[in-house]
């Protein structure tokens, strides 16, 4: 296990009155014990507790060659894994539950009488997570790196009068050029109303002389998320479309800014959500600036109004505001990925924010 790691669990557990801990997501347990564990519909379990003793269930499928740096117990399937778990646990202490643990396996442990009192314990490893390390950082840092190639290259082909779904296979067709093998999430290429839909699917709908034209794209390097989004033109831009642009880009900036130690995460969602509501759009800004980033494309942390976690040296989020206005067919968001620093923040996105018209190739 990654002692560092594993010993911020335990002072964080500590801290918040927890004794014991189950850990159930296999990418938390990644995190603690640089596996990866997916175990489908079986129990797959690390236990932590404070005083030591930590143990880790898995299925007899999936064999470990490697040393976890904790006990494995070994069950099978005509075995009852949960009761072979409960063994171990406590149970005249509290134990904290991963929010993502299915609840027949909860309520299994229940019924045996396990723990005197069930808690919601995935706020312990989520708050650790969220302040990455220095490994985490250069590899976010080349994730990023590598989505701004994918994007410069992806971004000629919106002038090839491919539809949709056809820029959508070639980002990916793009990202395995460079090594990457998976999105992190399915990208967004979408023109004119489909890019005024912050979440549109792509379809087969095709890009017409003037339309702008949203790229959101993202893969993992190294198990590690990128995320970028950019608005192109494509054939031309219209004096309303720059406006929009620029008042987003004015936003993305803005949000940026607020991104540092002592602040509060809501203090970047209002930077960048206050400025566009000054210009006259705010109901047409609908979803947060921002979400947090690492093993998972969102992971815990939002960039939201209501978020008033104080910002601390070594997060990672985006800054993404956007302006949607689907009866004009335009749409515009901007989105960087950054990393807090010890005064301000290091934006990892270092492809051009510039307004970028897409020739037609004819």
């Amino acid at each position: 296990m990654n002692k560092n790691r594993i010993n911020k669990v335990l002072e964080s557990m500590k801290e918040n009155e927890i004794p014991q801990l189950i850990i159930s997501d296999p990418t938390a347990i990644f995190y603690l014990t640089g596996k990866w564990i997916i175990p489908g519909e079986r129990l797959l379990a690390l236990y932590l507790n404070v005083n030591g003793n930590h143990k880790i269930i898995i299925n007899e499928l999936f064999p470990q060659k490697d040393d976890l740096g904790v006990d494995i117990v070994w069950y099978n399937d005509i075995q009852d894994g949960v009761e072979i778990l409960s063994k171990y646990v406590e149970k005249d202490k509290v134990i904290g539950i991963d929010k993502t643990w299915p609840s027949k396996f909860l309520l299994r442990l229940q019924e045996l009488g396990a723990g005197s009192k069930f808690v919601n314990g995935s706020h312990i490893v989520d708050y650790v997570r969220i302040i990455k390390d220095e490994e985490e950082k250069s590899i976010l840092r080349e994730s990023s790196r590598l989505n701004d190639l994918v994007m410069e290259e992806l971004i000629p082909w919106v002038g090839k009068g491919l539809t949709e779904k056809e820029l959508n296979d070639k980002v990916r067709e793009i990202y395995k050029t460079h090594g990457i093998t998976e999105v992190s999430f399915d990208p967004i290429t979408a023109y004119a109303k489909g890019a005024a839909d912050p979440h549109h699917v792509t379809d087969d709908t095709k890009g017409k002389y003037g339309d702008c034209v949203v790229l959101d794209i993202g893969g993992f390097y190294n198990n590690y998320a990128s995320d970028m989004t950019r608005t192109v033109f494509l054939g031309e831009v219209s004096e309303r479309q720059k406006e929009i642009y620029n008042i987003v880009l004015e936003a993305n900036l803005r949000g940026i800014a607020a991104a540092k130690p002592g602040n509060k995460m809501c203090d970047v969602d209002l930077a960048a959500r206050n400025y566009i509501e000054e210009k006259g759009y705010g109901e047409y800004f609908t979803h947060r600036t921002g979400h947090s980033i690492g093993l998972e494309d969102h992971e815990f942390g939002d960039v939201s109004s209501v978020n008033e976690d104080i910002i601390k040296p070594g997060q990672a989020f985006s800054v993404e505001p956007g302006i949607y206005l689907p009866d004009e067919g335009i749409g515009v968001r901007i989105e960087d990925i950054l990393i807090v620093t010890e005064d301000g923040c290091e934006v990892l996105n270092k492809f051009t924010k510039d307004i970028i018209v897409v020739p037609e190739d004819k």
